[in-house]
């Protein structure tokens, strides 16, 4: 279907922001298409009159993100269960999810408007957190789910099961449950494997584990994970995507699972997952001559 109506969300800190939109607003001036951005970006680069409150609620029929990858999982989560799918613009510093380059904004919008592109469709990550018996419902994610310290606490000591299987208990500074996405991110970091975001699985890995036999675990999809916190810690955290953090108390136990939801995710034909893994990850940082 042809695209009508395109939700923009600026990175305000990204310096580089004013100059990119104002080319995609020179790019579709003479276009049939309806451009929108949230009030409160539309104020800031005095562009009211494109400002529109509760802006993922409205009917759009992709969203634009600029920045870096963190200013697009924004963007995927602030549409959580919607249809619409995202494109990043990458003005950050490595941008392994967004596909487009300043150098090729005006022919990736034309592709755009030609529909010349796929939609990717990716695991997002449920969690939730029950204490006192009561569970409630935290947010989404794309790339991972974090238990970790807060401040200068102790390792913690956690519990680890997957569905119904108690499987151990070990001390560590945190635990990350990622999804095949977002093994490129954090959990790369701490020591977990890299997954083509079409596996269908999801990764458990501890960080400084201190306990030798916890190491990364690959499940099912369709696997629940449970980490229960020992009550002895005042403390713990969890992040959503790094982006989102919620206090933990003692004795909360924390469940990761593969939302109904998926995040739709705008991909060009002349770029696969691999030739961005080999230029963004090793190419450009030194690896490879």
């Amino acid at each position: 279907m042809p695209i009508k109506t395109i939700a923009i969300f600026p990175n305000v800190s990204k310096p580089q922001s004013p100059e990119v939109l104002r080319r995609i607003l020179n790019f579709y001036q003479d276009k049939d298409v309806r451009l929108m951005l949230p009030v409160d970006e539309s104020r800031y680069f005095d562009l009211e009159y494109l400002g529109v409150p509760d802006i993922e609620k409205q009917q759009a029929d992709i969203a634009l993100s600029i920045g870096g990858d963190g200013t697009l999982l924004g963007v995927c989560r602030r549409y959580g269960a919607s249809a619409v799918p995202v494109c990043g613009i990458n003005i950050g510093t490595l941008g392994f999810m967004a596909d487009i380059e300043l150098a090729e904004l005006e022919t990736k919008l034309q592709k755009l408007l030609d529909g010349d592109y796929r939609i990717e469709h990716r695991l997002l990550l449920a969690g939730f957190a029950k204490s006192d018996g009561e569970e409630r419902f935290l947010g989404h994610a794309i790339n991972d789910v974090v238990v970790t310290k807060g401040g200068v606490a102790r390792m913690l000591h956690l519990g680890l099961s997957i569905n119904e299987s108690h499987l151990m208990d070990y001390k560590a500074d945190g635990v990350i449950v990622s999804s095949p996405t977002g093994s490129t991110a954090y959990s790369l970091s701490a020591g977990g494997p890299i997954m083509s975001p079409s596996i269908q699985a999801l990764l458990v890995t501890p960080i400084c584990a201190h306990t030798f036999n916890m190491r990364p675990l690959v499940v099912g999809q369709d696997d629940v994970v449970h980490i229960k916190i020992a009550a002895i810690h005042q403390d713990i955290i969890v992040t959503f995507d790094g982006q989102e953090s919620f206090r933990l108390l003692p004795g909360d136990e924390v469940t990761v699972m593969k939302s109904t939801a998926q995040a739709g995710i705008i991909k060009f034909e002349d770029k696969d997952y691999y030739q961005i893994l080999r230029t963004k990850l090793w190419k450009n940082n030194g690896v490879e001559s």
